[in-house]
């Protein structure tokens, strides 16, 4: 089982910058790929950013095109932490930020499917004024 809590959220203007944080628990942190998506009122949870597990060197990161750019996924394994940085934020990030975890089957790779991830955080809302 794993365990993931999201933080850093909060209101930020147009422009501004934002750190979100997802602690995880449960399993061997650096062993396992990660993800963040994002759902704003009304549509559909989307991808927004993938890292690898720590062991694959190649492929290690990946974005959504809307956010290429402008965001940094990262992890910290000594902080068994995930890390997404935002910046040049816009109205249209706006969202609930959720991370999360593919199944200890998973072969460490970025994943990009909502269906390849098995656990899920509580998500951190992201508001951006204009």
């Amino acid at each position: 089982q794993v365990q993931l809590v999201e933080s850093g959220g909060g209101l930020v203007q147009a422009g501004g910058s934002l750190r979100l944080s997802c602690a995880a628990s449960g399993r061997t942190f650096s062993s396992y790929a990660m993800g963040w998506f994002r759902q704003a009122p009304g549509k559909e949870r989307e991808f927004v950013a993938a890292i690898a597990a720590s062991r694959r060197s190649v492929g290690n990161t990946y974005y959504a095109d809307s956010v290429k750019g402008r965001f940094t996924v990262s992890r910290d394994n000594a902080k068994n932490t995930v890390y997404l940085h935002m910046n040049s934020l816009k109205p249209e990030d706006t969202a609930v930020y959720y991370c999360a975890a593919p199944s200890p089957t998973w072969d460490g790779r970025v994943a990009v499917r909502q269906y390849e991830y098995d656990y899920w955080g509580q998500g951190t809302q992201v508001t951006v004024s204009s």
